[in-house]
């Protein structure tokens, strides 16, 4: 099984994406998670510099300026998407990457918190 460190710049992309309100609530992640091609595409028009900042995950070992060096994609190369910060956390979880499960878990209650969902409602007097 592959192993994973945690992406601290893409970290803080997800920061500034949730801070600056580039989000997606709602999403079909199976449906909006970036295809080979749409990477490709991605690839085409940025340095890998950016590249990486939308994965949490650097696999360990793997050749730099690789799309297989990047594991725990979250967005669609413009917004996050909570579907896909969820779906890193499963999946972290799922093969016990503990860093990059708790940055996923993090990264949820800022967006949640942002976002005002789980926030009690305010009752009009």
């Amino acid at each position: 099984m592959a192993s994973y460190t945690l992406n601290p710049r893409a970290v803080e992309h997800a920061r500034r994406l949730i801070a600056a309100r580039q989000y997606v609530l709602d999403s079909d992640w199976g449906e909006v998670q970036p295809t080979a091609q749409d990477e490709n595409r991605y690839l085409a028009n940025h340095a890998w510099d950016e590249y990486q900042q939308w994965f949490l995950g650097v696999t360990d070992g793997a050749t730099d300026e690789t799309k297989g060096r990047y594991a725990f994609v979250f967005g669609d190369f413009r917004r996050i998407h909570r579907s896909g910060i969820i779906a890193c956390q499963y999946r972290a979880a799922e093969w016990r990457h503990k860093t990059v499960e708790l940055a996923a878990s993090e990264l949820l209650q800022v967006l949640d918190r942002k976002a005002g969902i789980g926030q009690p409602k305010a009752t009009a007097r």
